[in-house]
């Protein structure tokens, strides 16, 4: 979706400005919060895709006006009083072994696939102009723009079938994954860095030959 969160390469913002040694969390309330996150999410009544588009879909105000970790309170605020989850009847608790052996299993988004890739390392590429009213992982600034192919990084969960409204069967048909660089030129005109080049990890739909 063109939301305030793509706000790559836009100006306005500022530069970014790294914290040296940054820590994991500022607070004790983040930690909490990322924490209940993952909790709630082992539930299994959403995936990633669906979280994530949850944060993004934060009024604008709100979501630009929030710390990182308080988007991810909102966002988990909102899904479960859309899904009503204080009244729901069925849910059951997780004990903590249980949980710790969940968020410790290492799960992939990698499925298999019966098609080939369209694409090979070293052809040029054009990222579609789209404009999705769902979620996307396809960057704004991106769209229209040609790169190189430099990697194929096999066959994922198309992010933008994946997440479908809360409350709706997921969707996990795969698509082929593509590491795709682009000059920072190319990106944003001459007045750009012609040492810089960006690389984005783009789902086949993403792309057309340039």
């Amino acid at each position: 979706m063109n939301g305030v969160h793509d706000v790559g390469g836009m100006q306005g913002f500022g530069p970014v400005l790294p914290e040296t040694d940054e820590p994991p969390f500022h607070a004790e309330w983040e930690r909490r919060s990322f924490a209940i996150t993952l909790a709630t999410g082992a539930l299994g009544l959403w995936n990633i895709d669906q979280m994530r588009h949850e944060r993004e879909s934060l009024p604008p105000a709100e979501y630009l006006s929030s710390s990182y970790y308080r988007i991810w309170f909102l966002a988990l605020e909102n899904a479960v009083r859309r899904l009503g989850l204080p009244n729901r009847e069925g849910l059951r608790a997780r004990t903590a072994e249980e949980l710790i052996g969940m968020f410790s299993s290492r799960s992939s988004y990698e499925r298999p696939i019966t098609t080939e890739p369209i694409f090979q390392p070293g052809q040029r590429v054009r990222a579609r102009n789209i404009n999705p009213r769902g979620h996307t992982r396809l960057p704004r600034y991106a769209r229209g723009h040609v790169g190189t192919v430099i990697a194929i990084r096999g066959a994922h969960v198309y992010p933008d079938r994946n997440a479908v409204p809360l409350g709706q069967e997921s969707n996990h048909a795969p698509e082929w994954l593509y590491t795709v660089d682009f000059s920072a030129r190319e990106l944003w005109g001459d007045g750009a860095d012609p040492t810089v080049t960006v690389s984005i990890d783009a789902w086949e739909p993403y792309l057309e030959a340039a």
